[in-house]
């Protein structure tokens, strides 16, 4: 055999090499064969994420997981996150999905893909009634807490011009800052304003102004497209079959608006 020969002989078995070992890499694979999925889910973002009287995780976000798992025939494996830390647990391999009211943003795609949204969130400024706000502009000079690293840290960053957004690094801690006083301004979601309302009716809470109206998507990791068509496969169904809204009107209150449900599923 020729030199020519050997190295097409090689190039082959490295290509077939490469084949076999990439698709036995697949994620969707492995949790088959481990019948095991591990899904980060901040379970301090009630109602989406939190946990019960007895310690026991539970939220709309964990109930749509435990779905997920069944459906897929693995057990469930909660990997408690924050908000900085959701895509880092999924880009080092800690965990498969990310499933933490993760908002499409354009700079959160360049690194992380996102399935067909589950569920909506609404972003919004709130604070006490005495404290006059009703747009970005009217945030110059005003302090607003913010959960670091979330959609909300960014629309005020980007947008309000002379504001001090003050950063934490989780929502417990922006929930405590408001409750106690140590904020009167918050961007935050719809969902855990009500908490904070809820937890400190003597501060008269009020909503501001809304921020924007989040598409809330499955994250999966960059070039894992087998995995990625099998949840889009499974929102799908979900979304038709009525699960998922009911899980989100278990835990939000409400349904979710069967426009924006089409709207969702015809995009892609």
């Amino acid at each position: 055999m020729n030199h020519k020969n050997l190295f097409r002989r090689a190039l082959l078995l490295a290509t077939l090499s490469t084949a076999f070992f990439g698709a036995h890499a697949d994620t969707l694979d492995t949790i088959r064969a481990n019948k095991k999925v591990r899904i980060s889910i901040d379970l301090a973002v009630p109602p989406s994420g939190m946990t019960d009287a007895n310690m026991k995780p539970t939220g709309s976000d964990y109930d749509v997981a435990v779905l997920l798992a069944k459906d897929l025939g693995a057990a469930l494996e909660v990997v408690p996150t924050v908000g900085a830390t959701r895509i880092p647990n999924l880009q080092t391999g800690k965990a498969d999905l990310i499933i933490s009211t993760l908002a499409w943003t354009p700079e959160r795609a360049k690194v992380v893909d996102y399935s067909i949204p589950y569920a909506p969130q609404i972003s919004l400024v709130g604070g006490v009634k005495g404290v006059n706000v009703k747009s970005m502009a009217d945030l110059a000079g005003k302090s607003v807490a913010v959960n670091r690293s979330t959609t909300q840290d960014k629309d005020l960053t980007d947008n309000a011009k002379g504001a001090n957004v003050v950063r934490y690094d989780d929502d417990a801690g922006v929930i405590t800052a408001v409750v106690t006083g140590q904020a009167d301004l918050v961007g935050t979601s719809n969902a855990l304003f009500q908490t904070m309302q809820q937890k400190a009716p003597h501060r008269n809470l009020e909503m501001k102004f809304v921020l924007r109206v989040n598409d809330l998507g499955i994250g999966v990791r960059k070039d894992d497209p087998k995995l990625l068509a099998w949840v889009n496969d499974w929102v799908r169904a979900n979304h038709k079959n009525g699960k998922l809204n009911e899980i989100f009107k278990k835990y939000h209150g409400t349904e979710i608006p069967k426009d924006v449900v089409e709207k969702w599923l015809a995009a892609k």
